[in-house]
């Protein structure tokens, strides 16, 4: 079973940029859709952008314009690139397969502070 390890979370001030990654322990080649997902405290997990395998792309309404999807099914990798960040994108951030849904990682945490 394929599983996914989040980084490059940390503190940034409100205005600024972080990109995380997702690293698979295996092939995404055939996983349709990854996603972002990200879960602030006392919330619900909310799905912030997903990419299929052909590269169609679909946003959160709050992250459109700000926030970038990529994925490298060579490197088996997602990334997620976050502009113009804001204090409420604060959360954990996980990234999962969109269709199947697979064993959570840990997450990355994002904290937006001044």
């Amino acid at each position: 079973q394929v599983q996914f390890v989040e980084s490059g979370g940390g503190l940034v001030q409100p205005g600024g940029s972080l990109r995380l990654s997702c690293a698979a322990s295996g092939s995404i080649s055939s996983i349709y859709a990854m996603a972002w997902y990200r879960q602030a405290p006392g919330k619900q997990r909310d799905l912030v952008a997903q990419i299929t395998n052909g590269g169609y792309t679909n946003y959160a309404d709050s992250v459109k314009g700000r926030f970038t999807i990529f994925r490298d099914n060579a490197k088996n990798t997602v990334a997620l690139q976050m502009n113009s960040l804001k204090p409420e994108d604060t959360a954990v951030y996980f990234c999962n397969d969109f269709i199947r849904e697979r064993s959570w990682g840990q997450g990355t945490q994002v904290t937006v502070s001044s």
